[in-house]
């Protein structure tokens, strides 16, 4: 295959963070007196954000939180889960082999996710998948965040050098690829909320496995020439 720039969403597509955040979150509702909340529920919100995380989970509940207090909740669950980042989480089932594969395939592969900058790279790092990328680009690094193509520009490093690809989970990948004018790719098994099917990506898999696959067909079919 030719060279492809990959820009890989990080929560919900690379590592199954939601372990470690309704773990967090369970401690941060308990300063609320609060019960563990349901992680079905939960796994099912975690791309949109920490603050909705809490919402929701108070809504469950029952429970309405004083003025000002959602702002105090949230500091402290960005602490929390600074302070532990890695206790739980884990690369989806193929990962590493599968971003070792397209590396040494020649493929030029960058992280583009909306969680915070300063969190995702820790993460990654603690994971031992930090050689494996040229950049890591999130929310509070100096580029508007997903769904905008800015975004994938700076994950890539590039507009027009090489051909790019977004693969994710969720409908922010998919807008900031339409916006990018790039493909998207879809992994099922993620944090999307709706239906993957409704997201209308160019190609959605079960398995981060197949991506090589994907990649290929994409390469030798007028899809991707067209990017």
């Amino acid at each position: 295959m030719r060279p492809i720039s990959l820009c890989f969403d990080l929560d919900g597509t690379l590592v199954d963070t939601a372990p470690d955040l309704v773990r967090v979150l369970n401690l941060v509702i308990a300063e609320e007196g609060l019960p563990e909340t349901s992680f079905t529920a939960a796994r099912g919100q975690v791309g949109f954000g920490a603050k909705r995380l809490i919402l929701e989970a108070c809504a469950r509940a029952g429970h309405v939180l004083a003025d000002g207090r959602l702002d105090e909740l949230w500091h402290l669950f960005l602490k929390l889960y600074e302070e532990d980042i890695a206790q739980l989480s884990r690369p989806f089932d193929g990962v590493s082999d599968t971003l070792r594969l397209l590396k040494s395939g020649g493929m030029r592969l960058s992280v583009c996710t909306n969680k915070p900058g300063y969190l995702a790279r820790p993460l990654i790092n603690a994971l031992g998948l930090t050689g494996f990328f040229e950049r890591v680009i999130g929310s509070g690094d100096g580029v508007a965040s997903k769904p905008s193509a800015a975004h994938i520009f700076a994950a890539a490093g590039h507009k027009n050098i090489r051909k790019i690809v977004m693969i994710g989970d969720s409908a922010p990948d998919v807008l900031a690829a339409r916006a990018a004018g790039v493909p998207a790719i879809l992994m099922r098994y993620g944090y999307a909320g709706t239906p993957t099917d409704r997201l209308r990506a160019d190609i959605t898999l079960r398995r981060f496995r197949e991506l090589p696959g994907a990649l290929f067909s994409l390469d030798n079919s007028q899809n991707l020439g067209n990017y």
